[in-house]
């Protein structure tokens, strides 16, 4: 009884902590336009009533920084405690744990947007597709000369960017302008929504997908709830910044569950996370792997399939987008972030190698960077010992439980190793790893991401490159720059000595 008794005294800790993270961060949009939150424009008409609600108190760049910065350290903590709590036998009741996740849910549905503008990029898009425009040659700050109420709030340095996201997040955003209509705040509102559905529609198939025989709580299950409808870093800087990562990853998650018996199906989930981030294409060989076992001919049969049902949604999607959505992909793959493990070696390179010379170097190493650390992970990460889920109202059976696990170990390999080893990236770009996470084994890899995530989410307040005072924004950039880079070289060596260990097969 004393270790049972010492893990709920970790999880009462941890879900203060949880908690209390939450609550500033919430607190923090509430207060208003910011450092950290941009403002949304005037009320008026009918759809002025609706949300999101804040107050004006003009909060300082360093308050708002101060609590960001706080909500994430204090967040992390609380989601490692809980972790630690479920391995040391703690279980969470998952009904109270999912009615909790719908109220934070709904909690970020009723304040701003927070930690950087890109939901306002894209109403900007959304609007410019939905008035018969081309988002991806139109910039926003150019539409309509500049005075249209939605376009024409885009920030610095996007103003005159064309959109750099696929033809199927594009068909996201004009819905919301068209549901939003001349309102900024309606149209943003309808994308937290969008958004807000995918977040529980991931936590719901998590619980469902980790869930106990009856009368038991579930290890796999309890471990689920921390991972992401109690990781209030991940609530953060994914759902309440209303980023469309969130939305690739449900996607995803859908084309997991549907792979073996629903391949079509299976390939319009994939078609549509691709054709909404087009990194998501990492999806396919995951599932590809976790179909290995099936047997040749339906194999041949799912992959088919499935190729047909991506092929429907990506082919009229890029036909009514056009020749130019991959314009912008084409500027931003050379693009260095500051908080990679990439920025310190190039800015020592870059002078006496060349700055476009280098940039050359790195797009061309980058793959096998990538690939190296995905052997590693591979190493690394192991399949749960067994989800005991049900799909549809019906138990697994031993083959779906192998394809979903698998596939989730396949896709926490990969996308994870682009994570880690890409040259720009962003700490929402962490949530279609998170997803799958939840369903591969517990373990050491928990503690790496959970570290990247927190190192990253930090190293990204405010978010915004307007508003802050000189102070904040020196402290900011010499931490984004300085530390976080060094905190993923750390998390690499990390991932070396792992993959080095011998480890035992779960099964």
């Amino acid at each position: 009884m004393p270790a049972a008794a010492d893990a709920a005294r970790l999880a009462r800790a941890a879900g203060g902590l949880v908690g209390a993270s939450a609550a500033m961060v919430l607190l923090t949009s509430a207060l208003g336009p910011s450092a950290v939150e941009p403002g949304l424009g005037p009320r008026s008409g009918v759809r002025g009533i609706l949300p999101p609600y804040s107050l004006d108190l003009h909060a300082s760049s360093a308050l708002v920084t101060a609590l960001m910065v706080t909500a994430y350290v204090v967040g992390g903590l609380g989601v490692g405690l809980g972790l630690l709590a479920v391995r040391r036998g703690h279980r969470l009741d998952p009904r109270r744990a999912w009615w909790l996740g719908v109220l934070l849910a709904l909690g970020a549905v009723l304040v701003p947007p927070v930690g950087s503008a890109d939901h306002i990029n894209y109403a900007a898009y959304g609007r410019i597709a939905a008035q018969g425009g081309d988002p991806y040659t139109e910039s926003p700050a150019a539409w309509h000369g500049g005075r249209d109420p939605v376009t024409s709030a885009v920030e610095a340095p996007w103003t005159r960017t064309p959109s750099i996201y696929g033809p199927v997040a594009t068909a996201f955003q004009a819905a919301a302008s068209v549901a939003g209509g001349d309102s900024l705040r309606a149209t943003v509102w309808f994308w937290q929504l969008l958004c807000a559905a995918s977040w529980l529609l991931v936590g719901w198939l998590l619980l469902r997908l980790t869930a106990a025989r009856a009368g038991e709580r579930s290890p796999p299950q309890s471990r689920a709830v921390w991972l992401w409808l109690f990781n209030p870093v991940l609530y953060g800087v994914a759902l309440l910044g209303a980023h469309i990562d969130i939305i690739s990853a449900g996607l995803v998650m859908i084309a997991l569950l549907l792979a073996l018996r629903q391949p079509f199906s299976a390939g319009v989930a994939v078609g549509a996370a691709t054709g909404t981030k087009l990194t998501m294409v990492l999806a396919v060989p995951a599932l590809v792997w976790a179909l290995r076992s099936i047997g040749r001919t339906r194999l041949a049969r799912n992959l088919a399939l499935g190729l047909v049902g991506a092929v429907a949604v990506l082919l009229p999607a890029h036909l009514w987008v056009g020749a130019h959505v991959f314009d912008e992909l084409k500027v931003a793959h050379r693009f260095i972030s500051l908080a990679t493990p990439w920025r310190p070696v190039f800015d020592a390179l870059k002078g006496p190698v060349g700055n476009n010379e280098l940039r050359d170097w790195v797009v061309r190493l980058t793959p096998v960077v990538v690939v190296l650390i995905a052997v590693a992970l591979a190493r690394v990460a192991r399949p749960a010992a067994n989800l005991r889920g049900r799909s549809a109202g019906e138990p697994f059976d031993a083959e779906l439980e192998r394809v979903v696990s698998d596939g989730a170990v396949a896709l926490v390999v990969l996308t994870g190793a682009y994570l880690l080893g890409a040259p720009y990236s962003l700490p929402w770009y962490d949530t279609g790893t998170w997803a799958p996470l939840a369903l591969a084994a517990g373990g050491a890899l928990d503690a790496v991401f959970l570290v990247r995530l927190v190192a990253f989410a930090t190293a990204y307040v405010p978010g915004r490159v307007i508003g802050m005072s000189a102070r904040v924004e020196e402290v900011t950039m010499d931490y984004r720059r300085h530390v976080t880079p060094y905190v993923g070289w750390v998390l690499l060596g990390a991932l070396v000595l792992l993959a080095g260990r011998r480890r035992t097969p779960e099964r």
